[in-house]
């Protein structure tokens, strides 16, 4: 009996299992892995903030009406939202996708074409507090609603809204460095647990929210940015900063413009040319700015990719600044004096446009130079071939004699100008040079021994002379003249390669020919015929051939020849006319005669 009493008092102590996770259950959403995938398949890989708007307009109608959550047929009633009307997970993503409605609309009006005007511009700021409205919204039925994770990834979301929309409003950098700072610091802890995916999209979210604190930093004055970090900065990909960027180019806009007041005057080989038009101003201010990029201390660590973009900004900007130039010459009228400074000044900007484009084709020939160098080691790169330098050249060569001919145009010529006309005769012999030594490449790879020669040796001479007319020079070019000497070495010993090999050549020629003709029979069916590679799979030997040969690929006959196949056959019925067949006209009807019988039928 005792016992029993103590078993049964130990069954009344046993706590009861809680059921509030059954009654409030938790619920459970990957945000940011759910927004990022998203984003990526409907318009934000392409910066498309119209398509993923009306994304997430079709996705909330979906919502609505399959969680019956309308707003009233015609008259439109007001549903709360709020902590027990959460019942299941999509009630959730429901909230969530209207924040994102809203914070698309509003990027969507920042990439308009000018910017937004004011009126615009109080509606994108509009659309944002309405989207901190619902993330604020979203991060506080998660806390209850949510799990852990959950939680916290909503109140990061919530926190990079709140700090967008401070950024955009251009106040409150503090309280907006501290909502950038906690995002930060969750999608950190968050980064260090999940899978790989996860690990790499806390990452990344992480690298996209660090320029946006630095910025804020630079704007209360704990850091002093230059505008080359900055600019550095505002190089990055992905969503998140597409409204830095904005903010970015519009504060550098502005600066320009400011700067652009001091600049009056364009200084090109010995003249001054006056600025009247603050938009030219502008457009030589950016163009200059970016030069200082390739041509400053840190130029050696872009890589070629980086250099291509900023020539191609510089291009832009000064066409910009050609194109209202021109338009101002249409408008100066009879004014001989104001024309004559702003034909000086197209003249100057063109100028220095064709310095700059051969600038660029000489670092597209460095790029095609490492290229053919290494096509050997890496098969997986894209093949250079040296009909590509040659075009290269060609393309530097017409870029040197446009510069020629637009400097030498004047008719009052300073010093500085003779020299900038004779330092364009000397570099377009050094690419004459070049040109022809890379045609001698493509001699030589097709197999023709004595125009690769010929090629080669006029190419060396065409070095010699141009590395003896840049040594005069008072201001000698150390890296082209370094270039025309390892050019004048390799000139050399092509020839010397193509000579050998021309002369091996010849002494095979008549065994080669003898080889040949032995191969032939009178019958006309060659002895010794070369197998295709579908007839020996059995044997390791490759059917393409060297790449440097042209040859036919001996993979398969094509097209493939007739073969006899066979059919059904034909049945021929050759009884039938040497059988004698029965009579059968007893058993046919007969025709009945006569009145009576025409009435029977």
């Amino acid at each position: 009996m005792v016992k029993e009493n103590e078993v049964a008092a130990m069954e009344i102590e046993v706590p009861k299992p809680n059921n509030s996770d059954q009654i409030n259950p938790r619920y459970s959403i990957n945000v940011l892995q759910l927004l990022k995938s998203v984003q990526m398949q409907h318009g934000l890989r392409h910066g498309d903030y119209a398509r993923y708007r009306r994304y997430c307009t079709a996705r909330l109608r979906r919502l609505y009406k399959s969680l019956k959550f309308t707003h009233g047929r015609g008259k439109y009633t007001r549903r709360v939202m709020n902590e027990s009307t959460v019942t299941e997970v999509r009630y959730l993503h429901l909230v969530l996708y209207t924040a994102e409605r809203a914070w698309s609309h509003a990027m969507e009006k920042r990439q308009l074409l000018d910017g937004p005007n004011a009126k615009q511009r109080i509606y994108l700021i509009g659309r944002l507090r309405k989207a901190v409205k619902w993330a604020d919204l979203f991060s506080r039925l998660c806390a209850t609603k949510g799990d852990s994770r959950t939680s916290l990834e909503a109140e990061a979301y919530a926190s990079c809204m709140n700090g967008l929309l401070l950024f955009e409003q251009d106040r409150n950098w503090d309280t907006a460095l501290k909502n950038f700072i906690s995002a930060r610091a969750v999608y950190e802890e968050l980064g260090k647990y999940g899978d790989l995916e996860n690990q790499v999209l806390c990452r990344e979210r992480v690298e996209e929210l660090e320029p946006s604190i630095r910025y804020c930093r630079h704007k209360i004055g704990e850091s002093n940015l230059k505008t080359s970090e900055l600019l550095q900065i505002g190089e990055m990909e992905g969503p998140a900063l597409d409204l830095f960027k904005a903010k970015l180019e519009a504060a550098m806009a502005e600066a320009r413009s400011q700067q652009a007041a001091s600049l009056t005057e364009f200084h090109w080989l010995g003249h001054r040319f006056p600025i009247s038009n603050a938009k030219t101003r502008v457009a030589i201010l950016k163009a200059q700015e970016l030069e200082k990029d390739l041509h400053g201390p840190a130029a050696d660590s872009l890589s070629a990719e980086k250099k291509l973009a900023v020539f191609d900004k510089i291009y832009i900007a000064y066409q910009e600044a050609r194109s209202f130039i021109r338009s101002d010459l249409a408008s100066a009228g009879n004014a001989d004096s104001v024309k004559d400074d702003l034909n000086g000044l197209d003249k100057a900007v063109g100028a220095v446009l064709g310095q700059r484009t051969i600038e660029r084709n000489q670092l597209l020939v460095s790029i095609a130079k490492s290229k053919l160098a290494r096509r050997r080691e890496d098969k997986n790169e894209k093949v250079a071939k040296p009909e590509e330098l040659v075009r290269l050249y060609d393309l530097l060569l017409q870029n040197t004699a446009d510069l020629s001919d637009l400097v030498s145009s004047g008719r009052d010529r300073k010093p500085e100008e003779v020299a900038f006309s004779e330092d364009c005769v000397l570099r377009s012999m050094a690419f004459r040079a070049q040109r022809c030594f890379y045609l001698g490449k493509s001699y030589s790879s097709a197999g023709k021994r004595t125009e690769a020669y010929a090629l080669y040796c006029h190419a060396r001479s065409l070095a010699e002379n141009a590395l003896k007319k840049f040594q005069t020079m008072m201001d000698t070019d150390e890296a082209m003249t370094k270039e025309l000497k390892t050019l004048y070495n390799e000139c050399r010993a092509n020839s010397c390669i193509e000579h050998a090999t021309g002369i091996m050549e010849d002494e095979k020629a008549p065994e080669n020919l003898s080889k040949k003709i032995s191969t032939i029979s009178l019958s006309g069916v060659d002895k010794k015929v070369e197998k295709f590679l579908v007839e020996k799979l059995d044997v390791y030997e490759s059917a393409v051939g060297e790449s440097n040969v042209k040859s036919v690929p001996r993979i398969g006959v094509f097209p493939p020849a007739f073969q006899s196949t066979p059919r059904n056959p034909i049945v021929l019925d050759l009884a039938y006319n040497c059988i004698d067949f029965p009579s059968l006209e007893n058993r046919m009807k007969k025709d009945r005669k006569g009145f009576i019988s025409r009435l029977w039928r």
